[in-house]
């Protein structure tokens, strides 16, 4: 883990952002309701992503440009560029502000269920958007990486100590890894495991900080093995939070928190603890992600071509935190809006995965880097499993 953690990069800020607390949520719900047996969900949505990121990695480091600026570049039609220019801003920019309350609120979680605080005055979200704020207002990449990746550390010790507590049945793991069961009960529970780990917004973060770590061609190989190892660690967190749940035998637990006190009488103190500390690293990883995410896009987008410490970077991310720390702090639960971005993100979903295999493919973009035809054979498959998770997200907010 010391070896990977000096040669980690990219790949672990995309971790750290895709392990949050919707992530630590929805795995709680899978392990507590359907115990081992939708591990092949995580494992299967854990490969889809390692394939995407290196793709979306590949063209950073090919094209020295984000991926909003390629798709900008690449599509000729006014009209068609503007709609999905737009599109992608809603998703992106205007979703993560909304969902930027629930990663403080993890945060947050995670520390009062650690101390058990019960504050009257929710001061806990101004703490946690202080530290966010701090590390992204420095702008140095590498200051922000080790943050990252130092917390994407702790987190992974904490819920993967928390599954080996609980002594798990390994028989019943692997036949939950390797044996797929899909029935009208857990398809939702599937959607969601998958949905939150095919992130949209990671794919832009991902091409435009490989463009901060690596600088030639030659550095694809440590792209690739950044990718893989990081994301790999992730899907591997995501199946020991499954795996911690699904030795809680109650229907009244419906996040993290309520798992960590449901495996205390059982495991003693330590699981709480534990358990605890990573819904924290996992919301304040997020937390910072979230608005870096969503200032690249903006970037992007719009064609500003700024460094992270611009003001218009800066604005952009500012907006995504402060609207986190109001709505956590004041407990605001804007259902409706996170309905709006949820369906945004549906529908961009495809739409970008579609996109990028259509750069992966253009020799003007890649030149020998192109896509191979069994990369193509995969790709298309994630693209068909997207447009299935963007109706199925946008039918069930609707209905």
């Amino acid at each position: 883990m010391i070896k990977w953690f000096k040669n980690s990069g990219p790949g672990a800020l995309v971790a750290a952002a895709f392990i949050g607390p919707g992530t630590v949520t929805v795995c709680t719900i899978a392990g507590v309701k359907f115990g081992y047996t939708l591990l092949w969900a995580m494992l299967l949505s854990t490969v889809a992503t390692i394939l995407l990121q290196e793709m979306a990695a590949r063209i950073g480091i090919v094209s020295r440009k984000g991926l909003a600026d390629v798709i900008r570049g690449e599509i000729k039609n006014p009209v068609v560029k503007y709609m999905i220019v737009t599109l992608i801003l809603i998703a992106i920019v205007f979703g993560n502000a909304i969902y930027e309350a629930g990663n403080i609120s993890g945060a947050v979680l995670g520390v009062k269920t650690l101390f058990d605080i019960d504050a009257t005055f929710n001061y806990l979200p101004l703490v946690v958007g202080a530290i966010a704020f701090t590390l992204l207002f420095i702008g140095n990449y590498k200051i922000l990486e080790r943050a990252l990746v130092g917390l994407v550390i702790l987190m992974s010790i904490a819920f993967l100590l928390t599954a080996i507590i609980t002594k798990p049945n390994v028989v019943q793991v692997l036949k939950g890894l390797f044996v797929p069961t899909l029935d009208q009960e857990n398809l939702l529970t599937v959607v969601g495991l998958i949905g939150t780990t095919v992130v949209p917004y990671n794919l832009f973060l991902h091409a435009s900080l490989v463009k901060e770590k690596w600088n030639a061609l030659s550095d694809l190989s440590f792209a690739k093995k950044d990718t893989f190892v990081s994301v790999a660690l992730g899907g591997l967190v995501s199946m020991a939070i499954i795996i911690s749940a699904a030795t809680v035998d109650a229907s009244d637990v419906k996040n993290a928190s309520d798992l960590a006190k449901g495996l205390e009488p059982l495991f003693g103190s330590f699981s709480k603890y534990f358990l605890s500390i990573g819904l924290f690293a996992a919301g304040i990883t997020s937390a910072i992600t979230a608005p870096l995410a969503a200032a690249f896009v903006a970037n992007g987008c719009l064609g500003w071509g700024v460094d992270m410490r611009n003001i218009k970077f800066r604005l952009v991310w500012i907006f995504v935190l402060s609207m986190g720390v109001v709505f956590a702090s004041l407990g605001i639960n804007p259902i409706e809006i996170i309905q709006f971005a949820q369906i945004a993100n549906g529908a961009a979903l495809p739409i970008i995965v579609g996109i990028i295999l259509w750069i992966m493919n253009r020799a003007n973009v890649l030149g020998s880097h192109v896509n191979s035809r069994t990369q193509n054979v995969i790709g298309i498959a994630i693209f068909i499993l997207s447009i299935v998770l963007g109706l199925k997200s946008i039918i069930q907010v609707i209905a």
